[in-house]
């Protein structure tokens, strides 16, 4: 318990929770040092026709739009958890985790 006490006050004291949530899109997307080398790499991927990594960039820029919708800040209404809500989030998380699980281990190239 000590070591998950250590890494639990080691993650707070990084602050990433607010990093991650202050991050402008607008200006990431903008940013030649983030997209030079963003488009870089699909190019790369689609030069080297790597579709399972280019669906899966897709699905995590996917993933990370969606996470800043308004839907998503309606989950929670104070401290209470909107279940009628996020009953579809959830799933929708479980048939995209499951696609990730398929293309990373059940499909052979």
């Amino acid at each position: 318990m000590e070591m998950l006490d250590k890494i639990g006050s080691w993650w707070s004291s990084t602050h990433l929770q607010e990093q991650i949530k202050d991050v402008d899109a607008a200006g990431l997307f903008t940013n030649p040092w983030f997209i030079v080398p963003f488009g870089s790499m699909i190019c790369y991927m689609l030069y080297k026709q790597s579709w399972r990594d280019l669906i899966i960039v897709a699905i995590f820029v996917g993933v990370w739009w969606v996470t800043g919708t308004s839907y998503m800040n309606t989950l929670l209404v104070g401290d209470i958890v909107q279940i009628e809500k996020i009953l579809p989030v959830v799933f929708g998380g479980a048939i995209v985790l499951g696609f990730v699980i398929y293309l990373l281990f059940g499909r052979s190239d």
